[in-house]
């Protein structure tokens, strides 16, 4: 039952004072037998009150009003967690698609193709898909053959999308990050009918050359018959276990965005993110990313409800 120390900030600055930063958070570690919290902090600059609700999907959701004027905008958690996670997972379970549809219950909203409305788009998905199932396979093997998949398929390249860039974009290409392959999986599962759901929050392998250590990071969590949600992260083709930190859950990326928010002011802006993870052997790995930003042009500028911008999760 390893314990990781995560530090995690987020960091808005702006050319000028703004006022009025209503922010959106959701860095709370996700209510689960598979994790315990043992201490966390969450600084704000100027220290307002955050308001802590439960959203649809059970996420710990913080929301605050910055409300006097600024040009830096620090969110900063302080987090330490120990995960309950088995250290494998073994993909023996039988249960096919027939018993899988009777335990369904109310994950219907876990089966739409969010991104998927054209007619060409789905008959590409399911092409891929026809690559690795085989009817009457059980639903462990599909979900672990699906992320093998992609990621024997799909290049890990950083910077040739972003948090924009949709299920079709990807698919072109067949590159991306862990955002971009979580969303892929998500289509294919729920082209097949296994309802999946997206998850945000960190991988903390302590040296196992993992890809996306040191940062935010999103995997899938599948509905498997008897077992219940079982997270896979095609990025590393794993399942994903005690070295998976888990934050939020929803249909997609927007469901689970670490910070997104408004702000009043006549003001251009900048997002950095840091994370930092620390090991109980003493080691630390950790990362800064810059956010590339496209400059708006005099007449784009607004003296109203500007909007925050999100990081992509590597």
């Amino acid at each position: 039952m390893p314990v990781f120390n995560i530090h995690h900030i987020t960091k808005y600055k702006y050319d000028r004072p703004v006022k009025e930063s209503v922010s959106e958070i959701r860095i709370y570690p996700f209510d689960s037998n598979t994790q315990q919290t043992i201490d966390h902090q969450v600084i704000v600059t100027g220290q307002p009150e955050i308001f802590v609700t439960k959203d649809y999907w059970g996420n710990q959701t913080g929301h605050f009003n910055l409300v006097q004027p600024h040009t830096e905008l620090l969110i900063e958690s302080k987090l330490i967690v120990r995960t309950l996670a088995p250290t494998v997972f073994s993909p023996g379970n039988p249960a096919g698609l027939e018993l899988m549809k009777k335990e369904m219950s109310n994950h219907f909203l876990l089966l739409e193709l969010a991104r998927l409305t054209e007619i060409d788009l789905q008959e590409k998905l399911a092409v891929l898909v026809n690559e690795f199932y085989i009817p009457g396979m059980p639903v462990a093997i599909i979900i672990e053959k699906c992320g093998a998949f992609i990621f024997q398929n799909f290049s890990y390249i950083k910077g040739i999308t972003t948090i924009e860039s949709t299920v079709e974009e990807i698919l072109e290409h067949r590159s991306g990050v862990c955002q971009d392959f979580a969303h892929v999986m998500l289509e294919m599962l729920r082209s097949l009918e296994i309802p999946s759901r997206y998850v945000s929050g960190y991988v903390c392998p302590n040296q196992n050359g993992m890809r996306g250590e040191g940062a935010t990071h999103a995997w899938i969590e599948a509905w498997i018959p008897v077992n219940g949600w079982i997270g896979y992260d095609p990025t590393n083709n794993v399942w994903a276990l005690d070295y998976h930190v888990k934050l939020a859950v929803g249909r997609h990326f927007n469901d689970c965005t670490p910070v997104k928010g408004t702000f009043k002011g006549l003001a251009r802006h900048s997002l950095s993110v840091f994370v930092s993870v620390g090991y109980e052997d003493g080691q630390v790995i950790e990362e800064i990313s810059e956010v590339k930003i496209k400059e708006p042009g005099p007449n784009e500028l607004t003296d109203y409800d500007g909007g925050h911008l999100a990081q992509q999760q590597q």
